[in-house]
């Protein structure tokens, strides 16, 4: 019988763990040409948008994503078939989709910051920048949480969650600036459509994250910070490249999963400032849907794993198909 989960499921089955394994997983199998996942669709309705998103691997798992534009809040959808064609479960809701971005922006940080990153600034305080720091949490030691977004209340509250619920020692400040000063990693996760810090104000070595707006008009990451970094990342240059409007920088984006494989050069000395520019890898929420699903405690007797032919690892072949880098 098909599983359906919902929000309250997600947050307590789903750990940053299990979700930052599933997203390093679908990056490197995006890159290496084994998680296919065309190009969104669009389908225009009265007063929003139908979004489609796939991904899936030959004969093993697969699954979509349907989400709603246009609506102030709307759960989203994914479903999960697995390698026998059976319906292993839907997940409903919007934490999923929240978790499989900040567990993407972990694999990213644990690829690109300092071994020894422990200083953290997270400008926002919303369910991106909450799930950011979640996810963090898999990859690096945390020995001081500097947050700040305009309104003291919701900063306050986010720093004492971190407190309660991550165990961190997390500070409520009341500037963008004190809070990136000497900062090792940078989550900006906000909804500005104007730049929430400045470049100068990055120490050297540090690693950012941005998960915001990221366009030519609107964009939340100052663009000359973008060209002082050693090299600017996605999870998915290709799906940057798609943009409607034209990327926030005109720096070429590296692709996270070739750094991870060693084919492609990530940070290369300690003074390097690293820029991860989120943009969802499409697929990636059907692996960390699948992931969920294939818990032990949730695998119904006699079913296969909805996981089916997914890999865990770089695979190196000379005729393996590459995405663009």
């Amino acid at each position: 019988m098909a599983q359906l989960l919902f929000d309250d499921d997600v947050a307590t089955g789903l750990s940053p763990e299990l979700a930052v394994d599933a997203a390093r997983r679908a990056v490197v199998d995006a890159y290496q040409g084994r998680l296919q996942a065309p190009p969104r669709l669009h389908a225009q309705l009265a007063d929003s948008e139908l979004v489609f998103t796939a991904g899936g691997y030959p004969a093993g798992m697969r699954g979509v994503r349907i989400y709603q534009t246009g609506l102030l809040a709307s759960d989203q959808a994914v479903l999960v078939w697995d390698g026998e064609g059976h319906l292993a479960g839907c997940v409903v809701g919007l934490e999923l989709g929240a978790r499989r971005t900040g567990a993407l922006g972990a694999v990213a940080a644990d690829a690109l910051a300092r071994p020894e990153a422990g200083i953290v600034a997270v400008i926002g305080s919303g369910r991106q920048a909450w799930t950011q720091l979640w996810a963090l949490t898999a990859v690096r030691a945390a020995s001081e949480v500097r947050v700040h977004s305009p309104t003291e209340p919701h900063r306050a509250a986010f720093a004492g969650r971190a407190r309660r619920e991550l165990g961190l020692e997390a500070t409520s400040v009341p500037s963008a600036r004190q809070a990136v000063a000497g900062a090792e990693i940078i989550v900006l996760a906000t909804r500005s459509v104007r730049p929430v810090i400045e470049a100068a104000w990055v120490s050297e070595g540090a690693h950012v994250t941005t998960v915001g707006p990221k366009t030519v008009s609107a964009h939340e990451t100052p663009v000359d910070l973008a060209a002082r970094a050693r090299l600017v990342v996605s999870d998915s240059p290709s799906q940057a490249s798609a943009y409607e409007e034209a990327f926030f920088t005109e720096r070429a984006l590296t692709h996270l999963g070739g750094i991870l494989c060693g084919e492609l050069a990530g940070r290369t000395s300690d003074a390097d400032i690293t820029l991860y520019a989120s943009t969802g890898l499409a697929g990636s929420e059907v692996v960390l849907a699948a992931a969920l699903l294939d818990r032990p405690s949730r695998l119904a007797p006699g079913r296969n794993s909805p996981v089916g032919k997914a890999s865990s690892g770089c695979e190196g072949s000379a005729d393996r198909p590459r995405a663009s880098s």
